[in-house]
């Protein structure tokens, strides 16, 4: 599954044929076979893969990170300064390989069975726990996302809008404009956490509206250099305005009102907010390795790890582990504390973990649909062809070994 070659891989075509069933997997570039034609092994595109695991080892890691930000305005700053690029990144991912996605069966198949029915499962999950470890009344509702499950829903939500984002002439500034309304009506309500859905939809849309070539500009020399004057200015702004600001600015599912704000001073924040994400995602793709890594195998299970450590998190926090150790607040346990998430991260992308819970992620659920009628001629289709060109081969084989037998003697 992990084909992953060590040289550079070259970036998707424009089209991809297909958008990913959850969190967004690299493409695979087609190596040339013996004659030049594309029948040779499939290659990941190294970039995103590793692209993918670094962000969502920034989401573990910030969440390892909550309960201490009050002990610690260094803490406070990372956790700001993380937050406000690591879901935009995450989400632009999903959106530049949601760009091939359309109403045909097949993608809505995998849509339901990649992004809908783990929603169902861990929603499910997650409110069931809940109820056990410390609130017997908590509601199971699958409308109201409780803690990670919003970004399942919402990928759902965006995702099936992707036709009428391709169709429309300026998708980004409506798809803004958008987010700006959310941001100042507070009577959304928490229904599949709306405020969210609509509050980042601007960065999923953008995703949609990248090509290739865009990657490849962000990741020149010039761009990898201004970028470090740029996130080092970010950090140090995060730790100047870190015990003025309210961090749940950067949780998006709020209104300015229910910030505490008027709706017009809630407007410039999430402009502010949105080029302050867009020029720190700039920052975080321009140096994101684009050659195979020793966790570029991990970017293939980042879904895995973003629903998995949501347990572990909630479990520290109920359960009392940070008051038990309270050493982890020092400079040395906030170090400790952010290796250890981030190899919490990299353990839950692996295979074993992939095959152990591949029946809640990745069901392959093919009594729920009918057969695609379309998809089945195209591969009765095919298979002439492929006997044919076969065929042809061999008998193009034969004639070049006779020539040859008769040119020897």
């Amino acid at each position: 599954m992990f084909q992953v070659g060590h040289e550079r891989s070259p970036l998707p075509p424009s089209g991809p044929d297909a958008a990913a069933p959850s969190a967004p997997s690299a493409p695979e570039t087609v190596r040339p076979g013996p004659g030049g034609g594309a029948g040779g092994a499939k290659q990941r595109d190294a970039f995103f893969d590793n692209a993918k695991f670094l962000a969502i080892a920034l989401v573990v890691v910030g969440h390892a990170w909550r309960p201490v930000i009050d002990d610690s305005r260094a803490v406070l700053a990372a956790y700001n300064f993380v937050y406000a690029f690591h879901m935009p990144a995450f989400i632009v991912v999903s959106g530049y390989f949601s760009r091939g996605f359309d109403m045909r069966p097949s993608r809505v198949r995998r849509l339901v069975t990649g992004v809908l029915v783990p929603y169902l499962v861990f929603e499910t999950a997650y409110s069931l726990f809940k109820r056990a470890a410390d609130s017997p009344e908590h509601p199971i509702s699958l409308l109201d996302p409780w803690y990670l499950t919003w970004f399942l829903i919402a990928l759902f939500v965006w995702r099936l809008t992707t036709p009428i984002w391709k169709a429309l002439r300026r998708p980004l500034p409506v798809a803004l404009g958008i987010a700006l309304l959310a941001s100042v009506s507070p009577d959304i309500g928490n229904d599949l956490d709306l405020q969210r859905v609509l509050q980042l939809l601007p960065f999923f849309v953008l995703g949609l509206c990248l090509r290739p070539e865009h990657f490849e500009r962000v990741r020149r020399r010039e761009v990898r250099l201004l970028s470090v004057p740029v996130a080092a200015a970010a950090l140090v702004f995060a730790y100047w305005s870190g015990p003025r600001m309210n961090f749940e600015w950067f949780y998006h599912n709020s209104s300015g009102q229910e910030l505490g704000v008027p709706w017009w001073i809630g407007i410039a924040m999430k402009l502010a907010m949105f080029a302050c994400s867009l020029v720190l995602t700039v920052c975080f793709f321009a140096w994101v390795p684009r050659r195979h890594m020793w966790f570029t195998a991990l970017g293939t299970g980042t879904l895995y790890a973003y629903l998995l450590h949501g347990f572990l998190v909630q479990a520290s926090r109920i359960f009392g582990w940070y008051d038990a150790f309270p050493w982890i607040t020092t400079p040395a346990g906030i170090v400790v504390l952010t290796i250890g998430a981030a190899a919490l991260a990299a353990l839950l992308c692996t295979s074993p973990v992939r095959r152990t819970f591949r029946f809640a992620m990745e069901p392959r659920m093919d009594w729920l649909f009918k057969r695609d009628a379309a998809e089945a001629a195209r591969q009765r289709s095919a298979a002439p062809a492929e006997s044919a060109d076969s065929s042809g081969t061999a008998v193009s084989s034969g004639t070049a070994r006779a020539a040859g037998a008769s040119g020897s003697r």
